[in-house]
């Protein structure tokens, strides 16, 4: 077997790390040709080149993230196994049509769960999208509960130990929000035929409901190492990528309906999907000062939220047709400062 060339956007953080695991695991499958990370870790970045000793390397604070970095690998024609969220969010449209079928692999263990199960029947026999939520540390609590709620208790995530943002958005559940519109965007299903449920123990990751009422799901433990191997070997699994589910010890998993009153995000997040246009964008720069302001002790727990919805009333949506970067990433600028002045003017309520 040849072994496949691969770059890795992003290299020090969770994700990088853990598909430099993987290439460690199997030099003969994966070789490492391409680093690039944000710049927060120089020290590991220096020590995975040396290790890796890839052709290109590049360490900056733009070097690993962003929409033009996930054009440019479509526009090349490479395979693109997408972990990074905010590329297809901020320019969904751009990257739908710059992407061939099939070109892009999704990494997030929901969407790669639902790529895997739609394999059980064709296009036109899917019925619905389920997306699951473990429902965050604060499940099952009421809005007023959430209006104390500090920033240490919402990085205390119950499966997974992740960056700061992407904690906080599984707490708000911006996070599911955002997954909702990127199912929307990867497989192309209405958002009225894409439904999310709370699954606490995130042992089954997504499912396919199709026409003749059978659901299809991928199960496995809940870590990134699955969709990981997925993406740098697709369409092929990796052996031994991750250990496989104990069916010998008894296990209870649940299911609950989300709370749209208590947690508006994902209800916030449809209608911005369904705004299209430069809206996706927004609802995610506007979350991302919010959780900044938040963690500074600047506005309350909730107000993340409400200050998303303040910002997306008040956009004037630059429509999908004809959408350029600069758009985009003129609406992402426009969202920050306007997130900023709200917060630093009157923080919502």
């Amino acid at each position: 077997m040849t072994a496949r060339d691969i770059v890795i956007l992003g290299s020090t953080g969770s994700i990088g790390t853990q598909a430099l695991d993987l290439v460690r695991a199997n030099p003969d499958r994966f070789r490492v040709v391409g680093l690039t990370a944000g710049g927060s870790n120089p020290e590991l970045f220096e020590q995975q080149v040396a290790e890796f000793a890839p052709s290109v390397s590049g360490l900056g604070e733009e070097a690993s993230v962003g929409l033009r970095p996930t054009l440019a690998a479509l526009s090349a024609g490479n395979a693109l196994a997408l972990a990074n969220k905010e590329s297809l969010i901020i320019g969904g449209p751009l990257v739908r049509e710059r992407a061939r079928p099939g070109q892009i692999v999704p990494v997030d263990s929901e969407h790669s769960a639902i790529a895997q199960s739609l394999l059980a029947g064709r296009a036109e026999e899917v019925r619905r999208l389920v997306l699951t939520a473990s429902g965050g540390p604060f499940r099952g609590r009421s809005r007023a509960e959430l209006e104390s709620v500090t920033p240490a208790q919402a990085l205390a995530h119950p499966n997974f130990a992740m960056g700061r943002v992407i904690t906080t958005n599984s707490a708000t559940l911006v996070n599911k929000g955002l997954e909702v519109i990127e199912a929307h965007l990867l497989f192309d299903v209405p958002f009225d035929r894409i439904d999310v449920v709370v699954h606490p123990q995130q042992y089954i990751h997504s499912m396919v409901e199709f026409v003749d009422g059978a659901v299809v799901a991928q199960l496995g433990l809940p870590t990134m190492m699955v969709p990981i191997a997925l993406g740098m070997g697709w369409p092929e699994r990796v052996p031994d990528a991750e250990a496989a589910i104990d069916w010998t010890k008894a296990a209870d998993w649940r299911f609950e309906p989300l709370d749209d009153e208590v947690f508006p995000a994902v209800r916030l997040a449809r209608e911005a999907g369904e705004r299209g246009g430069t809206a996706p964008a927004v609802y995610n720069a506007a979350n991302e000062v919010a959780v900044d302001a938040f963690h500074d002790g600047r506005i309350r727990f909730t107000d993340i939220v409400t200050t998303i919805a303040t910002v997306l009333r008040d956009h004037d949506v630059r429509s999908s047709q004809h959408l350029t970067v600069d758009d985009v990433l003129a609406a992402d600028a426009w969202a920050r400062g306007e997130a900023s002045r709200l917060i630093e003017k009157d923080p919502p309520r």
